[in-house]
């Protein structure tokens, strides 16, 4: 009788590290040997204090550029500790390498916390994550609409805020001008899926497809934010002599949107 829950126990390590290894199979080529090398490592120094592990963001889309993106990860433990800070800030050489960017560190607390706060970020997280190890820690979750219309505004307005000010302090230069506006459309089509969530409009998990979509569904032109956004994939600069129609083009999609949003609050 003592021999059973050995064995079954036995069974169940197999069968989850056939599932991680099922689950590590299904990314990209270019993603799986780094990911598996984080997890092994993170299994060998966290125990039982490792509840899930996923990967997020690009590296699941058509997005990925192999020479240029990094590999985003999300990390939920039991509890965060300064140990465990000091001992993920030791992984940082041999993680840049793999260009894994550091696991994005969280509790189920705090993420059930955060709904109202960062609910954008954890709405995309529910669209596009892979479960590499661990209970899922996204599927399950709600949220409301008034807080993701509301960060929506809040982001668009900062991002005006932001074009504004970076205009100015660049003083011309376009070199400076381009990231201003590269910087600026690397959040936007998070943004524009979170609008579309609000609109109970499908969801693109591609940048470009995510464009078209709500180019027609908030009615501005996308070719007005297109090649900025091609060109940022591409991590190819504008030429200087694109860069003010392009400033100009995505200021105005931006506060095209920003007014959007506002508008779908009044509706609600």
């Amino acid at each position: 009788m003592a021999r059973t829950p050995f064995l079954k126990r036995q069974v169940m390590q197999v069968t989850k590290k056939t599932d991680e290894a099922s689950n590590i199979d299904l990314l990209r080529e270019e993603v799986r040997s780094p990911v598996q090398r984080l997890l092994t490592r993170l299994q060998e120094d966290l125990g039982d204090d490792l509840l899930s592990l996923c990967v997020v963001g690009s590296a699941l889309t058509g997005d990925f550029h192999p020479k240029y993106s990094d590999i985003n990860t999300v990390l939920v433990v039991r509890q965060r500790s300064h140990r465990l800070l000091q001992l993920l800030a030791g992984y940082g050489k041999s993680m840049g390498k793999r260009k894994l960017r550091a696991p994005l560190l969280m509790t189920s607390e705090y993420i059930q916390q955060s709904l109202d706060v960062f609910g954008v970020e954890l709405l995309e997280f529910q669209l596009n994550h892979a479960m590499i190890y661990g209970s899922d820690p996204f599927t399950e979750l709600s949220f409301r609409k008034q807080n993701i219309r509301l960060q929506c505004e809040r982001q668009f307005k900062a991002a005006l805020i932001k074009l504004r000010q970076g205009y100015i302090r660049a003083l011309g230069k376009p070199k400076l001008v381009a990231g201003l506006l590269t910087e600026c459309v690397s959040e936007l089509a998070v943004l524009l899926r979170a609008l579309l969530w609000l609109t109970d409009t499908d969801r693109p998990r591609d940048a470009l497809a995510t464009l078209e979509i709500a180019a027609k569904t908030f009615e501005f032109d996308s070719q007005k934010l297109s090649p900025i956004m091609s060109l940022k994939q591409q991590h190819v600069r504008p030429h200087a002599d694109q860069v003010e129609e392009m400033f100009e083009n995505v200021y105005q999609v931006i506060d095209h949107l920003a007014r959007k949003v506002d508008r779908i609050g009044e509706e609600t």
